[in-house]
């Protein structure tokens, strides 16, 4: 693999400019799709690149335009962005999670129409799967869809959709059988946004954001083509998404920093002082410590499990326990964030607060939410303890 990594780090050396090697401020991530909005000419140079080598799907088929790298290859060339501070080009639920549910359950059709875009980011994709009455009971969920022909009427709520007001598509769950047991009647639906039939409304949060939207749907029609596996069987195709979700969001806190991130312990060294190289606060210092071990332990068991997957594992409901700890990894990091910042982490707005300061304050307030999206922490140790620890109910 050394030659792997050199040929890997000679290429982003060569390619990925020199304004994507700077730290990434959250309005400049990029999510793709009709709607995107590219600040600098070199955040599309750099996607256009990137997926053109299949390296926004690293792992992916060639032949449907990824990259078609080994996991093991796949954090060399994670492992080598990091190192050289390059900005991950593409993110979004089409990559995250759409993508590999198609890759298992899709037909063909489905695969060459719908892959390509996500993979150079031209589609963006968001989520139709809780609604108002069934948040972490989602089989409850209550939205319709009819069959008539060929196509399906479709009629519900959807809310917490994040990102639905900025999107072209929305893979749904919906119930199409309502006389059976409500996991057997569920089916598994891509919808196009474009259709006047689908009203998204952004819900404004804590943090002054507006990522999640509520949206609704009325009398659309869906081809039958778009149905992805059996009919009335979405239910196994919601719980594989969702193990590819929350090893998504596992992720969030476990992820090395990148070269032009601020470690917590440098922002404590910063705000909190320094005492021949350490931290002066021998609290606050042991709590960096504990959050750095545990941080590196978990990289380690990340890279055992895709180790895992490249043996031909799926996620499985260890994913729940890289949701887990990677929602409590990224809460612990921005509480000690804000504890080493003082008073600078109570800013919101004004000249008295540094830029990190006012922007760690609203990250912190929205990585509260990581413990609930994606389904709640408890749900994550009600599945570790009955799927992965096989304890009795």
């Amino acid at each position: 693999m050394s030659q792997f990594r050199a040929e890997v780090r000679a290429w982003l050396e060569e390619n990925c400019p020199p304004a994507m090697r700077t730290r990434m401020p959250e309005d400049e991530q990029v999510a793709g799709g009709k709607q995107a909005v590219f600040k600098r000419p070199e955040q599309k140079i750099w996607l256009d690149r990137m997926a053109a080598k299949g390296w926004t799907a690293p792992t992916w088929p060639k032949r449907y335009g990824g990259g078609g790298l080994s996991n093991e290859e796949a954090l060399i060339l994670d492992e080598e962005m990091q190192d050289l501070g390059c900005r991950t080009p593409l993110r979004g639920m089409g990559l995250s999670m759409l993508g590999p549910v198609l890759l298992e359950y899709g037909t063909e059709e489905q695969r060459q129409t719908h892959i390509p875009p996500i993979i150079r980011g031209e589609i963006r994709w968001c989520q139709g799967y809780s609604e108002p009455g069934a948040g972490s009971d989602l089989a409850s969920l209550s939205t319709r869809a009819v069959l008539q022909g060929e196509h399906f009427l479709v009629n519900g709520h959807k809310i917490w959709t994040s990102n639905a007001h900025l999107s072209d598509w929305i893979f749904c769950l919906v119930r199409t059988d309502p006389t059976v047991k409500k996991h057997d009647g569920i089916s598994f639906l891509l919808i196009d946004m474009a259709d006047p039939g689908v009203r998204p409304r952004p819900i404004r949060l804590i943090s002054g954001a507006s990522v999640f939207c509520e949206t609704f749907i009325e009398n659309v029609r869906v081809p039958v083509g778009h149905l992805v596996g059996e009919l009335n069987k979405g239910w196994t195709i919601a719980k594989r998404l969702l193990e590819h979700e929350r090893k998504g969001i596992g992720g969030i806190g476990a992820r090395n920093a990148a070269k032009f991130e601020i470690s917590v312990e440098a922002m404590a060294k910063a705000f909190a002082g320094e005492d021949d190289g350490r931290i002066a606060d021998p609290v606050l210092r042991d709590r960096v410590a504990a959050f750095n071990i545990d941080n590196a332990a978990f990289q380690l068991t990340r890279r055992r499990a895709a180790e895992e997957e490249e043996a031909g594992a799926p996620p499985g409901p260890l994913s729940a326990m890289f949701k887990l700890q990677g929602t409590e990894l990224n809460k612990r990091r921005y509480e000690m964030l804000l504890e080493a910042e003082g008073f600078q982490g109570l800013g919101w707005e004004g000249e008295g607060f540094s830029e990190d300061a006012l922007r760690f304050t609203r990250e912190w307030l929205r990585s509260k939410a990581n413990s609930i999206e994606g389904g709640t922490s408890e749900i994550q140790l009600n599945i570790i303890a009955k799927r992965v620890l096989g304890l009795p109910d």
